[in-house]
């Protein structure tokens, strides 16, 4: 009982409000047709697990999202053929159960779970629950990225809207390569981290439109 009242306690109202309506940043916004709405009961399930595991929920980007000290460890969110639980440094992790799968080729820090039902995931609550424990003694222990050096590196920044935020990912992936290469440059210019996450955030509408980091200058003299 107090396990569950705790976990009662830890419940964040924004996060009930993304399960009911979406992440409001797509035309499918509170409606039948929106991914949260069709993976709801995953997403659920998900968060539950989640929340067993102590850490804060809070909502970022739109979507759930669980820190330790103010740090980015899991996030929950729905994909248009599933419902994954991501972990931002998840390269990090043994994976000894090899369950663990990249977001796409570019990744170089999340990897994530993917599932389609509730019994798929309740058949491997054990495994997600050790998962999440060994993120969370990572990140204790101050484990940290290394990057591999691409001509254009994602930042790790821009790694972790990816993770929060499918949709966002789809979209800048969608750009023709000068534009992701503009973006990336951009993105990558400023020392500090904020700054860096503030540029991402400031074009996640023009990326979500298709519209690269030069095109409101053409044409202009």
């Amino acid at each position: 009982m107090a396990k569950s009242s705790t976990i009662q306690q830890a419940l964040n109202p924004q996060v009930d409000l993304y399960l009911a309506q979406g992440c409001g940043r797509c035309a499918y916004h509170n409606t039948p047709q929106c991914k949260v709405h069709h993976w709801q009961s995953e997403l659920q399930t998900l968060r539950q697990i989640a929340l067993e595991s102590g850490l804060k929920e809070e909502i970022k980007w739109g979507v759930p999202v669980y820190t330790l000290d103010n740090k980015n460890l899991i996030s929950v969110s729905a994909f248009k053929s599933n419902a994954v639980l991501s972990f931002f440094k998840g390269v990090l992790l043994k994976d000894v159960h090899q369950v663990l799968e990249k977001p796409g080729e570019r990744s170089q820090s999340v990897k994530l779970f993917r599932f389609t039902d509730v019994a798929q995931i309740q058949h491997m609550k054990s495994i997600i629950g050790s998962y999440i424990e060994e993120s969370i003694q990572l990140e204790k222990m101050g484990a940290e990225l290394v990057f591999q050096k691409n001509q254009e590196p994602i930042p790790e920044e821009l790694e972790e809207q990816f993770a929060a935020h499918p949709v966002f990912r789809k979209a800048f992936f969608d750009l023709t390569p000068g534009k992701q290469r503009g973006y990336l440059i951009y993105f990558s210019q400023p020392k500090q981290s904020a700054t860096r996450t503030n540029r991402i955030v400031g074009k996640m509408d023009d990326i979500l439109n298709g519209i690269g980091i030069h095109d409101h200058y053409k044409g202009k003299k």
